[in-house]
């Protein structure tokens, strides 16, 4: 089935479509959803500076910055007052952000994150005030107010001692921004619509360009470079959305990804990928252990008084000598053999039969990649 100009109605290719998608459609494949994002169409970040009221003591105190922000939102309701005159004990400057999802509608709701920027210690039962909140452009896109669900707990004793369970000075308004402007998006003003993978790689790209071809004809897609592809879409926003609902759902089997072997050095986690290989060689593994113990011996310690008469001999305070003892253990060194070839579980279950660590199996991976025998990209974070 060839798609001739993409104005022909979407709705006419549904079935057709859809059945190859049945037919077609590969074992352990993924979707295109799942692969790939539409270029432009994404979120936009957002942020805002309000103050948060109705604290219970635990706010930001004398803060110059907390005082000034009450004396300005009170001035924006005619009233005059001096800093002097303001506690901000129950207030906290806060700051807003939030996700401003695409497409979204102004009158549509979001949720927004609140969190401290000055000495207050827990933001529980706060209201949050009014607050514009800003695109990188410096353009209000949504209003957030209400009234906030903090998640943690702080408890202080007249003794100075606290108990603090998870974060008390971040909390969230549920639906709490209203969306006041629209966000420009590109994805009804093109010809094309381009998809970028989320894992760059130019087997996959044109796995995923020769899937389209497959349901919707041959030239619709074409491979820009490892991590875009190019699409062809109608002109009708109409049928460009019914379009996407087909694009989005063809399932596309990617390719082996590259062979790696993740560590996080902090944590010990080793993750191996499932094509790492290894060519011949041979591995001795060892370790030296030297323990030192640290002792002390007491002795109790004697006066020695000489008189005219006789000497006399009285208790005095313990002496106290070092002792020291030092003892080293080499365990013996554990050879291994890696043939030609050697795949993901061979491997694995070499290493585990010497007992290595996290520690020891990075030393021999970084070994064996010096070596030229591990046929993978060593990544360590």
């Amino acid at each position: 089935m060839v798609l001739a100009p993409m104005r022909l109605l979407v709705t006419a290719i549904t079935g057709a479509a859809v059945a190859l998608l049945m037919l077609a459609a590969p074992a352990r494949a993924d979707r295109i959803k799942d692969l790939a994002a539409v270029a432009g169409v994404r979120a936009n970040q957002i942020v805002g500076y309000g103050i948060v009221v109705g604290l219970s003591g635990t706010g930001d105190g004398n803060s110059g910055l907390t005082l000034q922000s009450m004396q300005s939102m009170i001035s924006r309701f005619g009233l005059q007052t001096e800093i002097q005159g303001l506690s901000a004990r129950n207030a906290a400057a806060v700051m807003v952000t939030a996700d401003l999802p695409p497409f979204i509608k102004p009158g549509q709701t979001i949720d927004v994150t609140v969190s401290t920027v000055g000495q207050a210690s827990s933001l529980r039962g706060g209201t949050l005030l009014m607050t514009p909140l800003l695109g990188a452009d410096g353009e209000v896109y949504a209003i957030a107010q209400g009234n906030l669900v903090v998640g943690g707990l702080g408890v202080e004793g007249k003794d100075g001692s606290r108990l603090i369970v998870n974060v008390p000075t971040v909390g969230r308004v549920p639906r709490g921004a209203s969306v006041e402007r629209v966000v420009p998006t590109a994805f009804l003003d093109s010809d094309f619509l381009v998809l970028n993978l989320h894992q760059g790689d130019y087997s996959t790209a044109t796995a995923l360009a020769e899937a389209i071809d497959n349901v919707f004809g041959r030239g619709v897609a074409v491979p820009l470079d490892a991590t875009s592809v190019r699409v062809r879409a109608p002109s009708d926003p109409a049928q460009r959305v019914s379009f996407m609902s087909l694009l989005e759902n063809i399932e596309v089997e990617p390719a082996a990804p590259v062979a790696k072997v993740v560590v996080n050095a902090r944590t010990g986690t080793i993750v191996i990928g499932g094509n790492v290989r290894v060519t011949p060689a041979a591995v001795t593994h060892g370790s030296l252990t030297v323990k030192v113990q640290e002792d002390f011996d007491v002795t109790q310690g004697t006066d020695i008084i000489a008189t005219d008469n006789a000497v006399v001999a009285t208790p005095a305070d313990p002496v106290i000598t070092p002792d020291s003892a030092l003892s080293a253990e080499q365990e013996p060194a554990r050879a291994f053999i890696f043939d030609s070839g050697v795949s993901l579980a061979s491997l694995v279950d070499a290493i585990n039969a010497v007992g290595a660590s996290p520690a020891d199996l990075v030393a021999i991976l970084e070994a064996l990649r010096e070596a030229g025998a591990l046929r993978a990209e060593l990544v360590i974070i």
